[in-house]
């Protein structure tokens, strides 16, 4: 898999963390709104391994457009809609 930060995947996954309750089961451990989902609720959605999502949401969140959130020994991944809009702003403005 290329390293490119964004793909069909990950605006996919992008688009799913906008209302993450209506795109995943709830989670036993964490709020889907207030936490975000796991990389394993990603996988499922997406169809691959767990392996993959995690490569996903780790390229998101390395550039700043997911923030991420240990509870137990998961991560949460939701979207950071600051960073997003500041990137827009870079492309409209043409960076």
């Amino acid at each position: 898999m290329l390293k490119l930060p964004i793909s069909e995947k990950r605006l996919e996954i992008l688009e799913w963390l906008k209302d993450p309750a209506a795109h995943f089961p709830p989670d036993r451990h964490g709020d889907l709104v207030e936490d975000g989902v796991t990389a394993a609720a990603v996988a499922v959605k997406l169809g691959v391994r767990r392996a993959v999502a995690d490569t996903h949401l780790g390229l998101l969140a390395g550039i700043g457009l997911l923030r991420t959130k240990r509870i137990r020994r998961r991560t949460y991944y939701r979207r950071d809609e600051v960073r997003i809009a500041e990137v827009g702003r870079m492309f409209e403005k043409g960076w």
